[in-house]
């Protein structure tokens, strides 16, 4: 596909002011409306469509998914409802027909994604998958003072983060309680802990084996405006240890919850010539903006490495200064070009069972407390 008519795109699952397609997927696509037209929306109910189209300004709201996506002026759908419902939408999108956009984890369990990927191939279609900090232009820059040697060999990494979720309270009932349950397929350990290492096998190559520690230190957690207490059975603790494919160690510990006066996501990167250090609010590198310093040789400081904001042919505009917003829209400038130029440039769903293998080998080590070898070759998403 070469043309330069618009992708209609149809949304699942539209909340306006809350949910993450408010507030991520729709700034985004109207940010790059020289490719992209919203078509409509499609929720719970017709009555949740209707709302959600008139105050979002969308021009038609479906009855159903099942009419969403065989609207003839639909293109693409984009799946932004809870995991557990991930299957179901996607597999009706990809039976029409249609390209995918999937928030990530693209299934609630590793068979789910399996299911999905081998799917996509069979209707050759493009299911991509919302895996946000892959694109992110700090992460890109990382990638390139590591294989540019700014650090030399690397010797070690070592990660610590909050989950911003999973800590002694949850901000919105409604949104996060599911969040709490682990067999929905969305914890720490799936959604920030899944994103970082995502970007991390971009920048420092493949894991090869995990021995990993999984806990929920926490079994209750409050409500900040209802005050009631739900249960959690989730991991709000992540301990991993592995080995990375060119040989050094990786530590990565997350904790549920906020920190308190310190950075709530750390990143260092150890080498023979130097260090580096990537540091954030929160460990949702997906949505929160990295700030990265170094220093190499006989300097003893790290110094501020000021980053090219983005590539030099992404598409002007404000859209590039949010964390939120612009990162999505960084994965559908993407998939707009892959439409049009055949290529692969965004995170597909055969990149995204990668990370379901691997997130499942941590899964499995924690299980069995035993270190387990990782067969989950990534695929470094290229410049555009």
């Amino acid at each position: 596909m070469t043309s330069k008519r618009k992708f209609g795109v149809g949304i699942v699952g539209l909340q306006p002011g809350r949910s993450w397609a408010a507030v991520a997927h729709l700034p985004a696509l109207r940010a790059l409306a020289a490719d992209f037209d919203v078509v409509g929306v499609a929720n719970s109910s017709r009555a949740s469509a209707e709302a959600a189209a008139a105050e979002c300004g969308l021009p038609r709201a479906f009855a159903s998914v099942a009419d969403l996506v065989r609207a003839p002026e639909v293109d693409i759908v984009t799946v932004t409802v809870k995991v557990p419902a991930h299957l179901e939408i996607v597999r009706a999108a990809l039976d029409a027909g249609k390209h995918v956009f999937c928030e990530w984890p693209v299934g609630r369990t590793l068979d789910e994604a399996e299911a999905l990927a081998a799917l996509t191939r069979e209707r050759g279609v493009l299911a991509v998958s919302g895996n946000q900090s892959r694109p992110v232009p700090a992460m890109r820059h990382l990638r390139q003072l590591v294989e540019s040697g700014f650090v030399g060999e690397v010797l070690s990494s070592r990660i610590v983060g909050y989950g911003r979720i999973w800590g002694a309270t949850v901000e919105d009932v409604r949104t996060d309680a599911y969040l709490l349950d682990a067999a929905s397929g969305a914890t720490m350990l799936t959604i920030p802990v899944a994103h970082t290492l995502a970007a991390l096998r971009d920048v420092l190559g493949d894991v090869t084996d995990v021995s990993a520690m999984l806990a929920t230190r926490r079994r209750e957690v409050r409500g900040e405006t209802t005050a009631e207490l739900l249960a959690m059975d989730a991991p709000d603790e992540v301990l991993i240890h592995a080995t990375l494919s060119g040989g050094a160690p990786l530590s990565l510990h997350y904790t549920g919850g906020m920190p308190r006066g310190v950075d709530g996501f750390v990143w260092d990167i150890h080498g023979t010539e130097g260090d580096l250090r990537a540091t954030a609010e929160t460990g949702h590198t997906q949505v929160y903006p990295l700030v990265i310093h170094g220093g190499r040789g006989d300097d003893r400081t790290l110094r501020p490495l000021e980053a090219t904001v983005d590539a030099p042919n992404e598409a002007a505009g404000a859209w590039r200064e949010s964390p939120v917003s612009g990162n999505v829209a960084r994965i559908y400038q993407r998939m707009a070009a892959d439409l049009r130029h055949g290529s692969s440039s965004a995170p597909t769903f055969d990149d995204a069972l990668t990370l379901h293998r691997l997130i499942a080998a941590v899964e499995q080590s924690a299980r069995e407390r035993r270190t387990i070898a990782v067969d989950a070759p990534n695929r470094p998403l290229p410049a555009i």
